[in-house]
């Protein structure tokens, strides 16, 4: 996290504020009409991106590794509540929702994200260099939690369809847990060297110290920001939902939505960290992010499943899988070296793409 995230901008004070005014209209009696959604949707998405600027303040601020897991459960319960909200909504759909966020996740980070950061940085210094131990225990990492919690689940016979039974919902469900916080623990305390392109002591003297005041206030309105993602995202998902069937694409482009919103933050500071010669923090930006959604938000979904007694379908399609599998492979292939350029950046944006129109025609 670099010295212009520990500033406290306007908008990110404004916005949590604006989303709680617009929902608190819906007890004054005024007309709700398209109007209103279309704001409270700017709202949505803008809250988000202020929860996560301050839990990477407060992450910033507390240090190692409990920064780490703070910034990730903001993520997770901004994810978990878009999620939740639209299979509560949802009349039909809702069994396969969790499946395809998780799944967009990953393709978005993936080959959006990282391709972009390829194609940005390769562009600007014609070669990118990374350190390759962090890179695959996070890719190890990923990869087992993706087939453990989208593919496996095709070829288990304790219940008919895609899906896991409940016993083996939760046991999946704490495998996934339970990898994510080693590869925290792995990150932020026993190899914190794999994924720091200098020096750690180095960069912790560079490291300006965090006013408690600035702690205090983004404590504050990270709060006020989740309310107001929770409490949006529960009013505005059957327009969502009506949005797509108007427009005549297939439910899983929900799932590309949410994702979308959420990693929306995540992405501009890994593309940044690219721009500026900076391909290892843009890269643990990044695989971070697929790790901490996919790690903490397939636990709680589980939960919420299993204490609301709802049919979770997570098993992909042959043509996903086979997606995923290639996308897998070639991020495995495109990060073997440690040094990277532009050809790989338009590998993963070509999957991308065939991931994109696939899905809005299937």
């Amino acid at each position: 996290m670099t010295q212009n995230h520990l500033h406290l901008p306007l908008w990110t004070l404004i916005a949590p504020t604006f989303t709680l005014c617009l929902l608190g209209l819906q007890w004054s009696g005024f007309e709700l009409t398209g109007w209103y959604y279309w704001l409270l949707a700017l709202g949505l998405v803008f809250s988000v991106m202020a929860a996560v600027h301050h839990a990477e303040i407060i992450a910033y601020g507390i240090g190692e590794p409990f920064g780490t897991l703070v910034l990730a459960l903001a993520v997770t319960v901004i994810e978990v509540s878009l999620i939740v909200s639209i299979m509560l909504a949802a009349e039909s759909g809702a069994t396969v929702l969790a499946r395809d966020t998780v799944f967009a996740t990953v393709m978005i980070i993936l080959n959006l994200i990282i391709g972009l950061s390829f194609l940005l940085g390769g562009a600007r210094f014609r070669e990118q260099s990374f350190i390759l131990s962090g890179t695959r225990t996070a890719l190890t990492t990923l990869a087992a939690i993706i087939v453990l919690t989208l593919i496996l689940p095709n070829f288990t016979t304790s219940v008919s369809g895609p899906r896991y039974s409940d016993s083996q919902l939760s046991f999946v469900a704490i495998v996934s847990l339970v990898l994510y916080l080693l590869f925290v623990f792995i990150q932020a305390v026993r190899h914190r060297d794999y994924f720091h392109s200098s020096p750690i002591s180095q960069e912790t003297e560079q490291q300006p110290v965090v006013p408690i005041k600035t702690l205090i206030i983004s404590g504050i309105f990270l709060l006020l920001s989740l309310v107001g993602v929770v409490l949006s995202a529960k009013l505005l998902s059957p327009e969502v939902k009506d949005m797509v069937k108007a427009i005549g694409a297939p439910e899983a482009l929900v799932g590309i939505i949410i994702a979308a919103i959420v990693l929306t933050p995540e992405g501009y500071a890994s593309l940044r960290a690219a721009a500026n010669n900076q391909l290892q923090t843009s890269l643990n930006l990044a695989l971070g992010s697929a790790l901490a959604t996919i790690g903490l938000t397939i636990p709680v979904v589980a939960v919420v499943a299993i204490a609301m007694d709802m049919t979770l379908v997570l098993g992909l399609d042959n043509k996903s899988i086979v997606l995923l599998i290639l996308s897998l492979f070639i991020a495995s292939l495109s990060m073997s070296t440690g040094r990277v350029t532009v050809m790989q950046g338009a590998v993963h944006l070509v999957l991308f793409l065939t991931y994109l129109f696939m899905t809005i025609v299937p």
